[in-house]
């Protein structure tokens, strides 16, 4: 057992020891005030109890609850029957008959109205011990901890744009970005070329500029020119349903969309015109 947990517990057993003590000296004087009011011999001996033993109750439900209203309630409880018995004890200090171990009732007070206020006090304690205490032990056995979540609610990231390419630093803030082609749906199998071996297909819409160079070789440049020839497939595709749609493409449009220049989407609207006409 480390120090830290042997001072708590150090210090749990002193007051656990101080408060028995301080209940033993209130016990006596509390006694006497329950015989002066003419309780019997038992109820004089369980008085003690109902009131300082209602403080305790009232104490341990305030450490336990966490609802503000509640704890609230709580304290006041502790407060009012700590200053009750505070009152009695002062009043057993103050009047010696109590002293002699009473067998009837005495006199609390001299002033009539100050006397039957403390005969009120002290036989109201029981009833409020009732009440008060069986409404503190339902609200600490309804009383549920709130539950604290192991991680923090999840931000949503911000959703990147699909497909744009990363902006170089050294180029002009003021150049208008191209716009994304617009997704088409499948041209008819008129107007496209059908292929005859099986092509590497590259990361889509990927810029020529950014792909990685490979080495001059044979099989490098067949693959080159597959790509080149399946891009121009593409553009013809697309020229071909805006076309349909009724929203032919300009070259300068076409072009940009694939990276390309203006005479190359030139060159793709007249592949694509041709094929049309030897389709019809």
């Amino acid at each position: 057992m480390s120090l830290h947990r042997k001072g708590k517990a150090l210090l749990v057993v002193a007051l656990v020891a101080v408060v028995g003590m301080a209940f033993r000296v209130s016990w006596n004087a509390l006694r006497d005030v329950a015989k002066a009011i003419g309780a019997d011999g038992t109820a004089a001996l369980l008085y003690p109890f109902v009131v300082d033993g209602l403080m305790a109750l009232a104490l341990v439900a305030t450490l336990v609850l966490t609802d503000r209203d509640d704890k609230r309630f709580a304290l006041r409880v502790l407060a009012g029957y700590t200053l009750a018995s505070l009152v009695l004890n002062y009043v057993h200090g103050l009047v010696p008959a109590l002293h002699a171990a009473p067998s009837g009732r005495v006199r609390l007070a001299q002033w009539d109205a100050a006397h039957w206020l403390l005969v009120l006090l002290a036989s109201s304690l029981p009833v409020g011990s009732i009440y008060f205490g069986s409404d503190l032990v339902a609200k600490v056995l309804h009383h549920r901890p709130p539950v604290r979540e192991a991680y923090g609610p999840e931000r949503p990231e911000p959703a990147q744009a699909p497909h744009t390419p990363a902006r170089s630093a050294g180029a002009p803030a003021d150049v208008a970005e191209v716009p994304e082609p617009v997704a088409a749906p499948e041209a008819a199998p008129a107007l496209v070329a059908p292929r005859t071996e099986p092509v590497r297909v590259a990361a889509p819409h990927t810029p020529p500029a950014a792909r990685t160079a490979v080495a001059p070789d044979a099989r490098s440049v067949e693959f080159e020119a597959a790509e080149l020839e399946r891009m121009r497939q593409d553009a013809r595709r697309a020229y071909a349903e805006s076309a349909l749609a009724e929203r032919p493409l300009s070259a300068r449009a076409l072009g940009e969309a694939f990276g390309m220049s203006e005479s190359w989407g030139r060159k793709q609207i007249l592949a694509a015109r041709d094929l049309e006409a030897v389709a019809a």
